[in-house]
């Protein structure tokens, strides 16, 4: 019987075992399954409304548990163990339990690597002080929670303003904190233009979350009793009971890197696009580097949707099937409030870095029929090639009703449409969705005049 180790119990790692076992049956494939955590296939995504308390408990961010995939699936699923290193001239995985200490050797025949991401933690002092948190696992979150709820703090820190870190600032500020958002960058969500970052910016603001830009953190001071009590940066010092670290994250590849395996410029372990390292060897999800389609170019996106399709298609080609993984085009959707968020494909600076020449192309207009009630503004803005037409980059902010329009122009970037083919696309339309054209092809007819 041919033996696959899983390293890893989320999103990727959990995938790429189901789709294995669906491939082959309990009688060809064993299936182990190795998890450092308490806790398989859970949504790290919840974990901001989880802390808000729009999410009641924990649980219900977990789609499936250990028994399940035990019971259902025949998954040899090993809590609360880590691998520790991989031998893979030997085929074989060093493992210790994380409660009992105890070590052991298991062998495999086939092996996938789906470590995931570690925040990151810029090199200031005082950072592993009590009361920082950092956002990743479900313990993140109960931590999080407890201190917000039984600890009943004042003042929350949050540093960094990416997707988690301005979901954090409107969850906290939900549960009646005063939230400081510290930013080395000079607007949050650095991945937008800085014109549509402003208008974030603003929503932040009036919803009264102190947002301080170029500030970068140099150390965190600490009470008698050892918890934080003040962030310092280069521009001065912000009080605060928690501080939240919503800097984002990186690869955590090291257990592959160590082993031998090739790691890219983002630190992420390198793959083919049926998700291979080498012969027997896989990985997928946040350890690893994807294929942007626009540029051909690896990066490192962490996101749920991109770990699930490839930890099945690597469990696809475990289990003897053929699929490969596309590429992506880093789109991406969030919320502040009432405020929407979306962008897709290559931002201004990206393009100008691919050494693109593209015009742009910015509308206003509202996310229903104005006379509707609930008629919101949104902003849309377009970034195609010069002369061609070719979309190259969307973004989207406004109210609600508006972000996920961005699905549009993500399809469009997907099959290489022009300006002009997206201004003749039959959209739907019916006053409580959009007015009779909708911002999306309203914006790509004002771009296909150019």
């Amino acid at each position: 019987m041919t033996r696959l180790v899983v390293i890893g119990g989320d999103a990727a790692g959990m995938s790429a075992a189901s789709q294995a076992r669906r491939m082959r049956g309990r009688d060809e494939l064993e299936i182990v399954a190795l998890e450092r955590g308490g806790w398989t296939s859970y949504s790290a995504c919840g974990i901001p409304y989880y802390v808000g308390g729009l999410v009641d408990t924990v649980d219900e961010l977990i789609s499936r548990t250990p028994s399940e995939f035990r019971s259902r699936q025949h998954i040899d699923v090993r809590m609360r163990t880590e691998a520790t290193a991989i031998d893979l001239d030997r085929g074989m995985v060093s493992t210790r339990g994380v409660d009992s200490g105890a070590e052991e050797t298991l062998g495999f025949d086939q092996l996938m690597i789906a470590t995931g991401a570690r925040p990151l933690r810029p090199d200031v002092p005082g950072l592993d002080a009590g009361g920082v948190y950092g956002v990743v696992t479900l313990d993140d979150a109960m931590d999080i929670r407890r201190a917000v709820v039984d600890g009943k703090p004042r003042r929350a820190v949050v540093l960094g303003g990416g997707y988690i870190g301005v979901e954090m600032a409107e969850m906290l500020l939900e549960r009646g904190l005063e939230v400081t958002v510290v930013l080395a960058d000079p607007l949050p969500l650095a991945l937008l233009d800085e014109d549509m970052g402003e208008r974030v910016c603003a929503v932040m603001t009036a919803m009264g979350i102190d947002v301080v830009t170029c500030s970068p953190v140099t150390g965190i001071e600490t009470g008698a009793d050892g918890r934080v009590c003040r962030v310092v940066t280069e521009t001065g010092t912000h009080d605060a009971d928690i501080v939240v670290l919503g800097l984002g994250v990186r690869p955590d590849a090291s257990l592959g890197r160590d082993a031998g395996l090739a790691v890219g410029d983002y630190g992420g372990l390198l793959v083919d696009e049926r998700q291979a390292c080498r012969e027997n060897v896989w990985a997928a999800g946040d350890c690893t580097e994807t294929i942007h389609r626009l540029t051909g170019k690896r990066l490192s996106v962490a996101l749920g949707t991109h770990a699930n399709r490839q930890g099945r298609i690597a469990g696809t080609n475990i289990g003897g099937g053929a699929a490969t993984f596309p590429g992506v085009l880093g789109t991406a959707i969030t919320k502040v409030g009432e405020c929407e968020i979306g962008r897709t494909g290559l931002a201004t600076r990206e393009i100008e870095q691919e050494g693109l020449s593209a015009d742009t192309t910015i509308v206003e207009s509202t996310t229903r029929a104005g006379y509707y009630p609930g008629a919101a503004s949104i902003v849309t803005k377009l970034l195609h090639e010069r002369g061609t037409g070719r979309l190259l980059g969307a973004q989207i902010v406004g109210g609600p009703g508006s972000g996920k329009r961005i699905d549009v122009f993500a399809a469009a970037l997907w099959n290489d449409m022009t300006v002009a083919d997206i201004a003749g696309m039959d959209l739907s339309y019916a006053p409580p969705f959009s007015p009779t054209f909708d911002p999306v092809t309203i914006t790509a007819r004002k771009a296909a005049k150019r």
